[in-house]
């Protein structure tokens, strides 16, 4: 058990705002198509591991595209270890639409503002600042715990953590589960509550390239083999197509506490049960869970031609689709449905679903944790609608959570900012991260 004497000090919460000022200070966007260097970052990040007495290793399948893994040896040689994970790349900015530079990593009012900020070299920040306290205080949690800082998340994750799952499992010998981005965040539901969400599952990804064929010829003439119109179609099809609910257990869980929470009856089991009905009655709280009943499919790209008056004889088209844990068979069934027999489609990029139990003992320390600093908080499980890296260390048998605290203010849209402009995260939540993460952490 965690000591609970045992106080993160002054050092840590300044190291905290000053990490992710730094690492969102160095640019790795990620642009796709292997367009991206997170060395830089990676080596900031075994620096200050280093300087904690840890000894990181640095691994690369493309030069540039750095992972960094460390291990922290625990007291008690026979309980399984847990994977600590953040991604060091972020997602493309355009500085003309932001307020501050987004790679400044401005302090500014108690605000730490640019691309990253959280998603998620915040979180990349907190453990650094943890591992070094420990450090200094000569602490060691109970289980032994594998920190790694991943290349490559916000694309195909092949540079990162797919590539540190399939070449270099033993650096994870003995974790069975792991936490990461997107959870344990304050969402205000603007009747006076403050709930935590930790993501206790993530819905699959399947994003597909639609291929529509026909008869290229001029522009004037009649053509009823037009690849566009073919492909039009079936885009038109699958981006009107109402997906069925399909209630997972992870899904089941945050709807029947989230009810509890208003007074409400889920009534999850009832054969007369409307999951739309339920989620009307959550005002702005069913947000947490309304994207993961179901499954999904938004069209997103579209490509075909070359001039006005010449019909190409192939247009293609970039679904993103994504899919409940026990969802994929419906997924693929109704994807050969919806673009018949004109088009045909393809998994461009394709992971996962994941489910972890919300029964477990870590996820009730996790609660316990968030709680302890958050008393007036209501700790609820989701499934997040997209995907992390939790997915590719599923390959090892590793069991995800997302588990990266912030306290935040009410009216800062923490979904909102996930890719979006103006990202920022305030000093406090930074300093909560970092006290919560610690207490789980030694806890765990």
């Amino acid at each position: 058990m965690a000591d609970q004497a045992f106080q993160v000090d002054e050092q840590a919460l300044d190291e905290v705002v000053t990490f992710t000022s730094e690492l969102i200070r160095i640019d790795t966007t990620n642009r796709g198509g292997g367009d991206c260097q997170e060395r830089p970052a990676a080596e900031y990040a075994a620096a200050k591991l280093a300087e904690a007495g840890l000894k990181p290793t640095l691994l690369e399948r493309t030069k540039g595209r750095t992972n960094v893994v460390a291990r922290i040896a625990g007291t008690d040689p026979s309980a399984d270890a847990m994977l600590v994970h953040g991604h060091l790349d972020v997602v493309p900015a355009e500085a003309a639409d932001w307020s501050v530079h987004p790679f400044s990593g401005e302090i500014r009012d108690g605000v730490v503002w640019g691309r990253g900020a959280v998603d998620m070299k915040n979180m990349d920040a907190m453990i650094l600042a943890v591992v070094r306290q420990w450090a200094r205080a000569g602490v060691r949690p109970r289980r032994d715990i594998v920190v790694a800082f991943t290349a490559d998340e916000e694309a195909s994750a092949e540079d990162g953590s797919g590539f540190l799952a399939d070449q270099h499992a033993g650096l994870f010998e003995g974790c069975t589960e792991g936490i990461s981005e997107s959870g344990a965040f304050t969402f205000h539901d603007g009747q006076g509550k403050q709930i935590y969400p930790i993501a206790a599952g993530e819905r699959g990804t399947g994003w597909l390239r639609l291929t529509a064929h026909g008869k290229a010829g001029h522009g004037s003439k009649v053509n009823h083999a037009n690849a566009v119109t073919r492909l039009a179609a079936a885009v038109a099809r699958i981006g009107a197509h109402e997906w069925p609910v399909r209630l997972t257990p992870t899904v089941a869980a945050a709807l029947t506490e989230l009810a509890a929470l208003y007074g409400i009856d889920a009534g999850v089991d009832s054969p007369d049960f409307s999951a739309d009905e339920l989620l009307a009655k959550l005002g702005p709280a069913a947000a947490l869970v309304a994207p993961t009943v179901r499954n999904s499919a938004n069209p997103t790209m579209l490509s075909a031609g070359y001039k006005v008056n010449v019909i190409p004889g192939e247009a293609t088209a970039h679904i993103d689709g994504r899919y409940l844990p026990g969802g994929e068979d419906e997924f693929r069934e109704t994807l050969d449905r919806l673009t018949g027999p004109d088009v045909e489609w393809e998994f461009e990029h394709r992971e996962v679903a994941l489910q972890a139990p919300v029964d477990s003992p870590t996820f009730a320390r996790m609660r316990s944790a968030v709680e302890e600093f958050a008393p007036e908080g209501h700790v609820v499980p989701y499934c997040m609608s997209g995907g992390t890296d939790a997915k590719q260390f599923s390959r090892l048998g590793i069991t995800g959570y997302g588990f990266a605290p912030l306290k935040l203010p009410e009216g800062f849209d923490y979904q909102a900012l996930f890719h979006g402009v103006d990202e920022r995260v305030p000093v406090e939540a930074l300093h909560f991260g970092v006290r919560v993460l610690d207490r789980f952490l030694r806890s765990a």
